[in-house]
Formats: structure tokens, C-alpha cells, sequence
């Protein structure tokens, strides 16, 4: 097995083996260990996990959202990125101004209830059209609030000067190597409660050693099975494109979790997993020369990218 996925599966298995079982906010349940790292050289090739299938695009995409300080799911839409739909359709439902069917718990209640599945598909479909479509209601319901890509860009501070925290830290990287200031947060106190959901992925460390950039991350809240195959390539892909605009060859990523959980209802998809074996580690290409802030999806590529079929698994809201 590749040490992407080895390192992957050993967090699963650890799970397994040593979780507590724990209530959540979602009503769904884990089962969870706190602390755990993993740790990935990218000179082995990109970790897009291959004993399931990893959709890239989806990554990229949002990556690139991130950059930009958008928080709109417009921009996610036109990639056909469903990642963050969840968060802000709850938010139309619970509005005064949907008069819809009652949408009250629809993630689980769509997966028991076949009936009441194909109502919510009809809703879903209906409020991406308007997000895409009409502008006021995009601005109004598309938006996620004070999300990462704000807090990358546009943090606010006590005195209410503007923060572009990325772009300060690219600068960094650039003009003292040496700092162990490297930092971006998406953690905002102030913030936390405009936000639609506070970030998991909280804040993350760049680290410059011999013409090397390393990252590290620390994820407060780490949904093993969904989410974190997303955040070992959406970091690995940061890594690339911060150490390409400072001139530095990417190092390794080192991923390091507070509370790391499976929800009950992933058990049966993280044995499947469990049982296949891994190929070899696809390759990332960045095409042209722009700036981070200028990329777009069409910048970036995956090569030789071979997968075990994609394993499908509830989203806990």
C-alpha cells in the first residue's frame, strides 16, 4: 500500500479499534479519538487517496474559492461543487421567506424516506437555480458568512483594520524564510457565530528549510471518512501553489487533528475502504506562470490518477 493511503487507513483503523462513542451536534453520533497526525512527503506524489475514489475538481475548486475570499456558493455552483450546499439551503429553509415543504432534518429524513427524498431533491434543484440565477437571492442565501475565505482575506481585527492574512503570509515566506510566524487562522472569535459552520480546518503553519516549504495544519474537528480525503489533498494543493509562488519546492504536509471521528452511520463504508488496496500516487501539474490569486480550475491537473470505485456516505448538517 501506498504511504498516503497506509497513513489514511492507520487513522481509520485507529478509530476502530480505539474510539469512544460521543453525542455530536448533528444528533448522528461517532465514534472518536483526540490527537492523532499523519504525515505526507509530497516527493512521493500528490496524496489524492486511492482506495476510494477522490473527485479533484471538487478540491480544486473550493481551494481556489478559498483563495479568492469568496463565500458564496455561486462560484462552487458553476463547477458543479456540491460540497457546501447543505449549510446554505438550511439557511433558505429556516428563513421566513421559504414556504416550501418542511425541510426539518432533511439529511437523515432523505435517507429513510424515499418519498420524502425526491421532495427534497425538487427543493435543492430549485435553490441552486435561484443562487445561479437571480443575484439578490444568491447575495441573501448563497452566502455562508464569515467562512474561511474570509478569514483568509479579509480578517477583522479589534481596531477594524482589514487583514489579508494570506497574502501577508506569502510575503512572509518570501522575505524572512526563518519566521516561525507563517500562520493563517481561520479561527475568529469575534466571527464565529456569522459563520455557517466554524472552521474545522482552524489554522495552518508554513515552514521554509533548505529551499523546502512545509505546511502544517490543525483541524479542530476532523470527519475521517468525508472529509478528511478532501483536506489531505486540498492542503497538499495549497503547499504546491505557496511554494511555487515563493520559488520553494513543496516539502510534507503534516495534517494534525483534535477530535478525528467516524459518525455511527459511516461504519459499514470505512470497512469497505478498509478491505482494498491502494495504486500508485497520481502526479499534480500547475500549467503557466499566474499569480495564486489569479489561478483557476483550468490551471490545474491531475496525472495517472487510478482509484478504487467512490464509496458513498450521508453528510452530517
Amino acid at each position: 500500500m501506498n504511504n498516503f493511503d497506509r497513513a489514511y487507513h492507520d487513522l481509520l483503523q485507529r478509530i476502530l479499534d480505539e474510539g469512544s462513542y460521543k453525542d455530536d451536534r448533528t444528533g448522528t453520533g461517532t465514534y472518536s479519538v483526540f490527537g492523532h497526525q499523519m504525515r505526507f512527503d509530497l516527493s512521493e506524489g500528490f496524496p489524492l487517496l486511492t482506495t476510494k475514489k477522490v473527485f479533484f475538481k471538487m478540491i480544486a475548486t473550493e481551494l481556489i474559492w478559498f483563495i479568492r475570499g469568496d463565500t458564496n456558493i455561486k462560484y462552487l455552483l458553476e463547477y458543479n461543487n456540491n460540497i457546501w450546499n447543505e449549510w446554505a439551503f438550511k439557511k433558505w429553509t429556516e428563513s421566513e421567506e421559504y414556504n416550501g415543504p418542511d425541510m426539518t432534518d432533511f439529511g437523515r429524513r432523505a435517507l429513510k424516506d424515499p418519498e420524502f427524498n425526491e421532495i427534497y431533491q425538487g427543493e435543492m434543484a430549485s435553490f441552486k437555480k435561484k443562487v445561479l440565477e437571480d443575484d439578490a437571492f444568491s447575495q441573501k442565501y448563497g452566502s455562508l458568512g464569515d467562512v474561511y475565505g474570509k478569514q483568509w482575506r479579509h480578517w477583522v481585527g479589534a481596531d477594524g483594520q482589514v487583514i489579508d492574512q494570506l497574502n501577508d503570509v506569502i510575503e512572509g515566506i518570501k522575505n524572512q524564510p526563518d519566521s516561525r510566524r507563517h500562520i493563517v487562522t481561520a479561527w475568529n472569535p469575534a466571527e464565529i457565530e456569522n459563520m455557517a459552520l466554524p472552521p474545522c480546518h482552524s489554522f495552518f503553519q508554513f515552514y521554509v528549510n533548505d529551499g523546502i516549504l512545509s505546511l502544517q495544519l490543525y483541524q479542530r474537528s476532523a470527519d475521517v471518512f468525508l472529509g478528511v480525503p478532501f483536506n489531505i489533498a486540498s492542503y497538499a494543493l495549497l503547499l504546491h501553489l505557496v511554494a511555487k509562488e515563493c520559488g520553494l519546492k513543496a516539502g510534507e504536509f503534516v495534517h494534525t487533528m483534535g477530535d478525528a471521528h467516524i459518525y455511527s452511520n459511516h461504519l459499514e463504508a470505512v470497512k469497505t475502504q478498509l478491505g482494498r488496496d491502494s495504486y500508485q500516487p497520481p502526479q499534480l501539474k500547475i500549467h503557466g506562470e499566474q499569480s495564486i490569486f489569479d489561478l483557476n480550475f483550468e490551471d490545474l491537473e491531475i496525472e495517472h490518477y487510478e482509484s478504487h470505485p467512490y464509496i458513498k456516505a450521508p453528510i452530517a448538517v
